[in-house]
């Protein structure tokens, strides 16, 4: 896997996030470091989305801080704030799509939110962000109900790639999807972040994907990171959770099995 610097991109400080009267997230602390796949999981309802949408500027937060490269987001202003927003993509849950735009005009979106370029020049980015993916022009001009569930992946991932961003958050980007097409969506992460030099903040609740791409791992529990660290340290960990989830049935045949992605 590639060597991750260890200057943290993003880096979360005693983070609290709630609604109402709960606290999701309760002084979570976690950074992210340049070059690397973090993978993070956690049990249903733990805070995984709620962290990342907190990240992006999508939920408030109670308190803590939350710094993407080195910016502190509590202190910018729209101008400032938009220009670090084109620094990162985003993969959401089921690929989001809007479903009255064609595949191309997906892709696009956010450029037309961000750039001024003739529509030329759209139309031939937006086909080289897709053939990154993995798929052809003849594609570009298909509906998101005409789509397959892989296919919707990806793109919903050129989106994410669309202004060459440093930083892409993926939200269970292979759920839904059968074990041989999140095989090969694992592998396109692997290969689009060696290739392109990406940081990725992965939320997955797939072992398969923990182990194949990611180069850390953090555990999500009682709103709180209860470990941190490769795949050894997760298999070593007696925390009650963490050692249900990496060493229970599923894990263990996984761990004897398991052969890494190509790379």
């Amino acid at each position: 896997m590639q060597e991750a610097s260890t200057q943290p991109v993003i880096s979360v400080r005693d983070l609290i996030v709630g609604f109402r009267d709960r606290n999701v997230l309760d002084r979570l602390s976690l950074d992210v470091r340049s070059g690397e796949i973090l993978g993070l999981v956690g049990g249903s309802g733990s805070g995984k989305s709620v962290l990342l949408r907190t990240i992006i500027g999508l939920l408030p937060k109670r308190s803590g801080t939350i710094e993407v490269f080195g910016q502190n987001l509590d202190g910018l202003d729209d101008g400032p704030r938009r220009a670090l927003q084109r620094r990162w993509g985003v993969l959401f849950q089921n690929g989001a799509l809007f479903s009255s735009l064609t595949v191309l005009q997906n892709v696009q979106f956010p450029m037309r939110e961000f750039l001024h370029l003739p529509e030329h020049l759209l139309d031939e980015i937006a086909a080289t962000k897709l053939a990154m993916v993995g798929l052809s022009r003849q594609d570009a001009n298909k509906l998101p109900s005409e789509l397959s569930g892989g296919m919707t992946k990806r793109v919903a991932m050129a989106r994410a790639l669309s202004l060459d961003p440093e930083v892409v958050f993926l939200d269970e980007p292979t759920s839904g999807l059968d074990p041989i097409s999140a095989g090969d969506f694992d592998a396109l992460i692997r290969t689009l972040q060696q290739t392109l030099g990406l940081t990725v903040f992965m939320i997955t609740h797939d072992l398969n994907s923990l182990h194949a791409v990611c180069d850390r791992i953090a555990v999500l529990a009682q709103g709180k990171i209860v470990a941190d660290g490769p795949m050894s340290t997760m298999l070593a960990s007696e925390h009650p959770w963490v050692k249900s989830y990496f060493r229970g049935e599923r894990g263990r045949l996984l761990e004897h099995s398991h052969e890494p992605l190509p790379g």
